[in-house]
């Protein structure tokens, strides 16, 4: 019983896990490429689902719906870069306040109301969560599998590019960057619109997916993408030798953390205790790697010590 319950909602879960997944990669960007601590997440993800739904229930193609809700993003990302560059405020402060002023911002695309449907009956959209099961065309995970492939080989081609190898020089020391001829402002603030343009674009999925927009839909997504970041990374770390295969992991990342949610639903776990599992799972996998490196430098301290008394003897 609880093997076929878990067989049924697989694909809905992996569907969540390729959209949530493109959220991870724009944390990905900020967090481990431009090593900038970006809060703007938790907003800009619900205005790309606002200002999706929105545009969808007035008529628009939900593709140029999307790419608006792309747009959308980019510009929540210039605030956060140009509050943290020109205006001297830190970057994680920066991603607050943004994330502040979106939620209000969020409201007024809305109408003033916490959300708005938007039916896979009345309008067309990319994705529905009503037919992940399907065996045709209409099943979500087709389109979202080559949106993922098509993401990842875009900024594959972009950080490959003279500005991208800028931002990923930037990201890794600042000061060498600047010594370079570098502008390091300026690749923070692209960087920090790049990463919000996706997880925009990743809100504008959500909502469509789900049938909705709602104004708290980002509400904990910078911890679930950082979740997604750290379980790809730790658990296939030693496969992934170029930049494609680290966005690659970041995407199976979020599967993984979406299918391990939901077996422990399954298993009887009290829904108002999933924040609770997300934190500790992200703390678990951040400690990984540091115990890791302890246990290997305990290792090597008592193997040349062992060493050294084999001398001494």
């Amino acid at each position: 019983m609880i093997f076929t319950s878990f067989l049924n909602s697989l694909p809905g879960d992996i569907a969540q896990g390729l959209i949530w997944g493109i959220m991870a990669i724009g944390v990905f960007i900020t967090f481990r490429v431009m090593d900038v601590a970006d809060l703007t997440v938790d907003g800009s993800i619900a205005t790309g689902g606002a200002v999706c739904v929105v545009l969808i229930r007035a008529g628009v193609n939900a593709w140029l719906a999307m790419l608006c809700a792309f747009a959308a993003g980019v510009l929540a990302g210039l605030i956060t870069g140009l509050l943290h560059t020109k205006c001297g405020i830190p970057a994680i402060l920066a991603g607050i306040l943004t994330q502040l002023a979106l939620y209000s911002i969020n409201l007024r695309i809305l109408g003033d109301r916490a959300n708005q449907p938007v039916s896979v009956d009345k309008y067309y959209l990319m994705v529905s969560q009503r037919y992940t099961r399907a065996l045709d065309l209409s099943n979500p995970l087709i389109l979202l599998i080559i949106m993922c492939a098509v993401l990842i080989g875009l900024l594959y081609w972009f950080f490959g590019t003279e500005r991208g190898c800028a931002l990923r020089a930037t990201g890794a020391n600042q000061n060498m960057a600047r010594a370079q001829g570098i502008n390091t402002k300026t690749n923070i603030v692209l960087g920090l619109m790049l990463s919000n343009g996706l997880v925009a674009l990743s809100g504008g999925l959500l909502a469509q997916y789900q049938g909705a927009a709602d104004v708290n839909m980002g509400r904990g997504a910078i911890v679930i993408g950082l979740a997604a970041v750290i379980v790809g990374e730790v658990l296939f770390s030693m496969i992934a030798r170029n930049f494609a295969a680290k966005l690659a992991t970041v995407i199976c990342g979020a599967i993984i953390y979406y299918v391990v949610i939901r077996i422990v639903l399954i298993a009887g776990l009290n829904t108002n205790d999933l924040k609770l599992l997300t934190a500790l799972v992200v703390a678990v996998f951040l400690s990984i790697p540091y115990w890791k490196s302890f246990i290997l430098r305990r290792k090597g301290m008592s193997k040349s010590k062992e060493e050294n008394h084999a001398a001494t003897d």
